[in-house]
């Protein structure tokens, strides 16, 4: 992913921008940065979760298109794969005219996101997002890794992410979805051809 624009935006100028495509942006520190479209395979596993996630919670509570701003100084937003939206925070985003999680709304309580190939989205999703995420306070992360047949849960306490990794047949915990009954292989095989939903 490289910037579009060589000026650098502020969060206010982010807000207005278009361009007049379809084309999404995430904003990272001031620059804007194209998202490019997901790979098949991750759409599917995205899919895969919401649908699960459905069975527990109700449908304005999760978002696949919702966009995060993470940092206020740096003027950074997050566009994740899939969201899981506290009650507090899905009847404030009812008003808004965006689906932007602003700084003075409260976190969300899930984020998932699914791993592109290639180092810059690894380093991304890894390193930079599970930073930004933990200061933004949302207390479960997801790192679904395709390519790693991994999938990392990052629950916060006391400011920073305690990581479980999962991998094969392991059920998958969640503070956030305890009733969860899906394995790693479940989601990371998501679409193929004998997966169903659990």
């Amino acid at each position: 992913m490289t910037a579009i624009t060589t000026k650098k935006l502020t969060l206010k100028e982010y807000i207005k921008y278009d361009d007049g495509t379809d084309s999404q942006y995430e904003l990272v520190a001031g620059e804007l940065v194209a998202m490019p479209p997901e790979s098949p395979k991750n759409v599917q596993i995205s899919l895969f979760l919401l649908v699960n996630f459905l069975k527990f919670i109700p449908v304005n509570q999760v978002s696949n298109k919702v966009e995060i701003i993470v940092c206020g100084s740096r003027a950074t937003t997050r566009v994740p794969d899939l969201v899981v939206l506290t009650d507090e925070l899905a009847k404030a985003l009812q008003s808004a005219t965006r689906s932007t999680i602003t700084l003075d709304m409260p976190p969300p309580a899930l984020v998932v996101e699914v791993v592109s190939p290639g180092k810059a989205n690894e380093d991304r999703d890894y390193r930079y997002k599970r930073s930004e995420y933990a200061a933004r306070g949302i207390d479960e992360y997801w790192i679904v890794d395709p390519q790693k047949a991994l999938i990392t849960v990052l629950i916060l306490l006391d400011g920073l992410y305690e990581e479980s990794t999962f991998t094969g047949n392991t059920l998958i915990i969640s503070n956030i979805f305890p009733q969860l009954q899906l394995t790693a292989e479940q989601i990371l095989t998501a679409g193929e051809k004998n997966t169903s939903i659990g």
